[in-house]
């Protein structure tokens, strides 16, 4: 490979990089507004409409996990690519593997957000505006860790 196109290659994946944190902040921003509605136990502002209802897919027997919110582990999981992402390069190991590592986590976290988008159409019958962008920024994050583990699979 050329130096011309690894230096382009390089600027690509800062880019993707800095792209993954960004859609990390927001869906940290989403699963931390979320865990505060739960922990306040308020209302998620929310369109109210026959399509949408955020209180009835928040207080669904489907928002948690073992007794655990689902905006709980979104913020566990937020933070983790969000840490996991800052110190990629800093860290041997994860600068060689963080990208399959964090391909990995986006890969669970696409693959359960597409069962979510499923209970929320099939089984509740109504959508929380605020779990649509949370489901939307991990599917981003999954294209993203894709196309970075590609690109690095390809460097090697």
């Amino acid at each position: 490979m050329s130096t011309a196109t690894h230096h382009l290659t390089e600027i690509r994946a800062g880019n993707l990089r800095y792209l993954a944190l960004v859609l990390a902040a927001v869906g940290l921003f989403i699963s931390g507004y979320l865990s505060y509605v739960e922990i306040t136990d308020t209302s998620a502002i929310c369109v109210e409409s026959s399509t949408f209802n955020c209180d009835l897919v928040q207080s669904s027997i489907y928002s948690e996990i073992m007794g655990i919110k689902i905006a709980y582990l979104g913020v566990v999981t937020y933070l983790l690519l969000g840490v996991l992402l800052l110190v990629e390069d800093r860290i041997p190991l994860l600068h060689e593997y963080g990208p399959v590592l964090i391909f990995g986590i986006t890969l669970f976290g696409f693959l359960y957000s597409v069962w979510l988008v499923y209970v929320q159409a099939f089984r509740l019958e109504a959508f929380c505006p605020w779990c649509l962008g949370q489901e939307l920024a991990m599917t981003l994050l999954f294209i993203i860790s894709s196309l970075r583990l590609r690109q690095a699979l390809q460097s090697n």
